[in-house]
């Protein structure tokens, strides 16, 4: 370990006590403020995995409207997102009775087209 580091973690283990260390104070409050940094550490490295994971994988929802019929909404879904038949119109089941569905899911780059392609048709769509 660096001596900087060492007198830095000291430091923070002293003003947590606010008095003159002794030999077993010192060693107890440097053990406390190590064991303190690490478990910072191990919690901001999870924070981090977790934002990792979480924007790997991202939703292409599409929102219902009263403009478009369901067979717009199925053959929109057919061309743009390559669903089956049946796949459309199970989205497009969804989406009219509450209101959203995910259709699909990937990457930001390969939804960013499809969204745009369903805007196009009118639809309302958006990368969550």
């Amino acid at each position: 370990m660096d001596k900087r580091v060492f007198m830095r973690r000291f430091m923070c283990a002293s003003k947590l006590l606010k008095s003159p260390l002794d030999s077993s104070q010192c060693l107890d409050a440097v053990y406390f403020c190590l064991m303190r940094i690490r478990m910072t550490q191990t919690e901001f490295e999870e924070d981090i995995l977790v934002e990792v994971d979480a924007s790997a994988e991202n939703k292409l929802v599409l929102f219902n409207d009263d403009e478009h019929t369901f067979d717009f909404v199925i053959q929109a879904l057919i061309q743009v997102c390559g669903h089956e038949l049946l796949q459309a119109e199970q989205c497009a089941v969804i989406v009219h009775y509450t209101g959203k569905c995910i259709v699909k899911e990937g990457s930001y780059k390969k939804l960013e087209p499809m969204c745009t392609a369903l805007l196009d048709r009118g639809l309302t769509a958006e990368i969550q």
